[in-house]
């Protein structure tokens, strides 16, 4: 009987302790439970505004391409009872860009335009992720919108439908830089129009005047594009891809010297490398490194990635 009482008392004490060790672990894990549920609503608070802000911006230049390449492209179709002249022709793009410009330019800062965007990434004013993002949103854009324009239009009239081509009696050499200058002085204007150190208010007009300005010329020797994704979309859907690498090497180039030219030697500004860099990569946010600028430049497409990148920092 003893031995039993003794037994029973073990078990007890053996018991008591084993309660002792295993209590510290089940609150242990009963914390880690109830911080589960705070993580993962910060994580889907975080998610949903970073989609936000992205979704909201590529999706208005998918749009803004998208229509602008139906609409410029639209005009050069040669109908044969009207063909069009080359002042139907940039007077056409003048407007669709004006008015692509306005419609998105609070939402994405309407760049419309990958060599626009290239410009903006080397004058620090876009992050390398956010520019990818913008000009897949455009290329995308821009073919959707040449598919469009392809499936309403009647067989006879479609032929080439207004792919860029060089005319015969110009080199290739002269067919880029050509458009290198062409998409020089559209980045320039873009910057001027855009830079609130020089104006302030909608750009779209301005914007169109100079996209018509190079059309006036440029239609002679290469059809004038200015803008790759104008190229790729109806160069995708008719599957003509001579001399493309022109619309894209001429443009991205001009754009590389209109960004190198304004934002270094026109209008320079007091960022450092180190601040570029973030800039680049997307670790900072664009309108704090403004606001240590005295001469801040605070374009819309600035205040847009600041407000992605800002959501990526939120503690």
């Amino acid at each position: 009987m003893a031995e039993e009482l003794q037994g029973s008392s073990d078990t007890r004490q053996s018991s008591q302790r084993a309660g002792k060790r295993g209590r510290p672990r089940a609150e242990a894990a009963t914390g880690l439970d109830a911080m589960e549920p705070d993580e993962q609503g910060w994580a889907q608070a975080l998610m949903c505004r970073l989609w936000t802000a992205i979704s909201k911006a590529l999706f208005a230049e998918f749009l803004a391409t998208g229509l602008y390449v139906f609409f410029g492209v639209g005009s050069a179709l040669r109908w044969p009872s009207a063909l069009p002249s080359v002042l139907q022709i940039a007077i056409t793009f003048n407007l669709a860009t004006a008015m692509a410009v306005q419609v998105t330019w609070k939402a994405s800062g309407a760049h419309v335009n990958p060599a626009v965007t290239l410009a903006f990434l080397v004058g620090s004013q876009i992050s390398l992720p956010r520019a990818l993002a913008y000009i897949i949103a455009q290329l995308a854009g821009a073919t959707v919108g040449a598919a469009l324009l392809y499936g309403v239009t009647p067989d006879d009239i479609r032929e080439a439908l207004g792919v860029n081509v060089v005319r015969s009696s110009v080199s290739t050499g002269q067919a880029v830089a050509v458009e290198l200058v062409l998409t020089l002085q559209l980045v320039l204007c873009v910057f001027a129009s855009t830079d609130s150190r020089q104006t302030s208010g909608s750009p779209a007009a301005m914007i169109g005047i100079s996209v018509a300005l190079g059309h006036l010329i440029g239609i002679y020797f290469t059809g004038c594009s200015m803008n790759p994704a104008r190229s790729f979309g109806p160069a995708v859907i008719v599957g003509k891809f001579t001399v493309h690498w022109i619309f894209w090497v001429g443009p991205l180039t001009g754009a590389i010297l209109a960004s190198l030219i304004y934002n270094f030697i026109l209008f320079p500004d007091t960022k450092t490398l180190a601040q570029r860099l973030a800039i680049f990569t997307g670790t900072t946010e664009v309108e704090k490194v403004a606001d240590r600028d005295p001469e801040k430049r605070d374009s819309h497409s600035t205040s847009e990635d600041t407000e992605m990148e800002s959501v990526c920092q939120t503690p």
